[in-house]
């Protein structure tokens, strides 16, 4: 049996893919202080988590109902997002293995910005950075940043191409030997080491080089979350890590077998593209504890909140809709695959409008394990037994206690049956993930 990776998936601000989370009464709501951000990254350090890695968009929405006021009223995704490359050096500063993972998007950043952004970050966490890549989604970010509406899907993945190239090359613009410090001889670096990309394309025009030597890692890990035909392509030419929201496990061994199938046709290793689903554990002594705090946990949340984030994420105002009738075809812009599971699973329901919202609140279709520490533990083994993935990106409930109660409960049973580290085999984020 492999041994599985684990990832912690989270939001800078009041919720992540639960959006009870801020208000959930086991929760603390202090999202905008450090001393919250120290904690979780600590808590996911004695836990050996591979990495932390932060999701992250760049506008209030306002898809649903045209206006950001039911998302603000309600707390919906993107009511709060803080930057999260200042979070992770904070956090940084306090953990010394755990790999840190921040999103940038290719559409609304220029790449040598992005570089050295990850270079810095590489450097100061030494060697545990991570970019969770993203094209963005939505007309509220095109606003913000001088647009009128978002590139077609098809063209920011064209886009998105260019921009990894460009960083790879900045990343390498500086050779390992490069920089000498000989203070006896006042020689910094090595000029024949150091070399200029001189990139000219269709989306960008850089010269280079980088102005940091290279890092630990000498790049951060990539991540990438596509689910569409045109996200998986990118993703297997690029992405080390494969972020995914599957509502089940069937749609989840599909995905895996085909990722796994374009990464090896891209000419890649398929071990070296790992694929983390995201889960939601809620843990319980008993099982109808569990269940209750499940209970607990989804009855907190409003339907037109689910909704205001959905509207966000597939670019697409559903308050044109009834919220009391069933929501028939439509044709979206944003994120493609979570657009495919909600139209697949509101059929198979027939459910409403305003169930599909607080379905979608609850969790963003993210599956709920729900259990005892014993219980939760066999359902994740029975799922990398079967194919379905390589590990897990584990989404909090509330927080900080979900990872408490993850690290305390369920690591011990995972390490018990030798199927996650005792300890840290290096000390690079790449190292962890037993990446090239």
């Amino acid at each position: 049996m492999k041994q599985i990776h684990l990832a912690a998936f989270m939001i800078a601000g009041n919720c992540a893919h639960s959006h009870a989370l801020w208000r959930h009464p086991l929760g603390r709501i202090d999202f905008l202080k450090p001393e919250i951000y120290r904690a979780i990254g600590e808590t996911l350090e004695r836990g050996k988590f591979d990495l932390l890695f932060f999701a992250d968009r760049l506008a209030i929405s306002s898809s649903f109902g045209q206006s950001s006021d039911v998302g603000l009223r309600y707390g919906d995704q993107d009511a709060t997002r803080m930057d999260p490359i200042p979070v992770l050096s904070l956090i940084s500063a306090h953990t010394k293995s755990i790999g840190l993972g921040a999103t940038r998007s290719t559409t609304y950043c220029q790449p040598y910005h992005i570089a050295r952004t990850f270079a810095t970050l590489d450097h100061l966490s030494r060697g545990r950075a991570a970019w969770n890549v993203v094209t963005s989604v939505n007309d509220s970010e095109a606003a913000n940043f001088g647009l009128t509406s978002h590139l077609g899907h098809d063209e920011r993945y064209d886009k998105a191409e260019e921009f990894l190239d460009v960083c790879f090359r900045l990343w390498d613009s500086w050779s390992a030997e490069a920089l000498v410090l000989d203070k006896d001889t006042g020689h910094f670096a090595d000029p024949t080491a150091i070399h200029a990309i001189d990139h000219n394309g269709d989306w960008f025009r850089v010269k280079g080089p980088l102005n940091i030597p290279r890092s630990p890692q000498g790049r951060p890990v990539i991540i990438q979350a596509g689910s569409s035909g045109r996200g998986r392509a990118f993703a297997a030419r690029w992405a080390e890590v494969v972020f995914t929201v599957q509502p089940d496990r069937a749609r989840l061994k599909s995905f895996y077998v085909d990722m796994k199938s374009r990464v090896k046709a891209a000419g890649r290793d398929p071990s070296q593209c790992l694929i983390l689903p995201a889960v939601m554990p809620l843990i319980g002594t008993t099982e109808a504890e569990a269940i209750d705090k499940q209970r607990l946990h989804n009855e907190l949340v409003h339907p037109l909140v689910g909704l205001s984030t959905l509207s966000s994420h597939a670019n697409y105002d559903f308050a044109k809709h009834s919220l009391d009738e069933p929501l028939g075809e439509i044709s979206t812009t944003g994120i493609q695959g979570l657009v495919e599971s909600v139209l697949r699973i509101s059929e198979s329901q027939n459910l409403t409008l305003r169930e599909i919202g607080k379905i979608y609140g609850q969790s963003v279709l993210t599956p709920q394990l729900v259990g005892t520490a014993k219980q939760v533990t066999d359902q994740m083994e029975a799922m990398v037994r079967d194919g379905c993935c390589d590990g897990f990106a584990i989404s909090p409930a509330y927080l900080p206690g979900s990872f408490v109660e993850f690290v305390d409960h369920v690591v011990p049973e995972l390490q018990g049956r030798g199927l996650f580290r005792q300890e840290f085999a290096g000390t690079t984020l790449r190292e962890h993930l037993h990446l090239n």
